[in-house]
């Protein structure tokens, strides 16, 4: 199936640029919009609620201080999930996607980016309320309003892929995915997607590889080290490599707001890991052979 529109292989996550991170400045902000575009990497996600509903204005305010052609970048937001307290004030976390919910989220996400349309609208996060002909009823008019482009889902199963697909086409779905994270490859969902021509996205590509000290990580650190020198990259760009491998085309989502780190990750597209690799560092994750 032809998208309607094409993604980078790698994708700036902006989660971490507000105030849930970094708090970036807006002069930050445009330097690290620079610094992706720079490095080949011209697709952005979002969410409403990043930074309790504050970052993608700061974005919105870096991007046009970088002064950088709309059409040459993608926009990526999610919308669903209703923040405890902050600035909304709900008394409770919940879901809400009702057509005028979904409707206005997209209409705040398009004045906060500066922008006239989001290249892709994902919902965040399934609901057990959901009506699918409310969100498809939603979605055909932001479609036909030119306010999206593309839609699809965030951390849905394949049944509840198949749900909302039932009244409106999903083109991408994305889940949590990473060498320490491998379920969506075991549970069937990653071929779900290939089957139905849906591109997955991945958050936490890099899983907790960087974070803690177990026995997995330990086994995936002795081969990731190997890899790293023969093929003369970081650690990170290895557990990269590894996801974009596989044959279901998967975008790395990365949270890094670090400009060093950010010139390197682009290498895990060129990088070609031999079988026998791949299949070593799945052993490592796994921590036994294959059947």
């Amino acid at each position: 199936m032809i998208k309607s529109i094409s993604l980078s292989p790698i994708i700036a996550g902006t989660m971490n640029w507000g105030v849930w991170g970094k708090n970036y400045s807006s002069n930050q902000m445009a330097a690290i919009i620079e610094c992706c575009l720079q490095n080949g990497i011209t697709s952005f996600d979002h969410a409403d609620i990043y930074g309790d509903y504050t970052t993608e204005a700061g974005f919105g305010k870096g991007f046009k201080e970088a002064d950088i052609k709309r059409e040459d970048v993608q926009f990526i937001s999610k919308c669903g999930i209703q923040l405890l307290g902050g600035v909304r004030k709900n008394i409770i976390k919940h879901y809400d996607y009702s057509k005028n919910y979904i409707i206005k989220s997209v209409e705040n996400s398009l004045q906060n980016l500066q922008t006239d349309y989001l290249d892709v609208l994902l919902l965040h996060r399934p609901s057990p309320l959901m009506k699918v002909d409310e969100i498809a009823a939603a979605i055909n008019d932001l479609k036909q309003d030119g306010k999206i482009i593309s839609f699809g889902v965030s951390n849905f199963t394949p049944s509840q892929t198949a749900l909302i697909s039932s009244q409106i086409m999903v083109d991408f779905n994305q889940i949590e995915f990473s060498l320490t994270h491998v379920e969506a490859m075991q549970n069937g969902s990653l071929d779900y997607m290939q089957t139905n021509n849906i591109t997955p996205m991945c958050w936490a590509p890099l899983g907790n590889f960087f974070k803690n000290e177990s026995e997995q990580n330990r086994r995936i650190k002795i081969v990731v080290d190997e890899l790293s020198v023969k093929y003369d990259v970081a650690s990170e760009v290895i557990l990269l490599a590894w996801i974009v491998k596989h044959p279901a085309n998967i975008l790395p989502v990365f949270g890094t707001a670090d400009v060093t780190r950010i010139s390197q990750l682009m290498k895990a597209t060129t990088i070609q890991l031999e079988l026998k690799e791949w299949f070593a560092l799945w052993q490592a994750s796994m921590g036994k052979e294959v059947d």
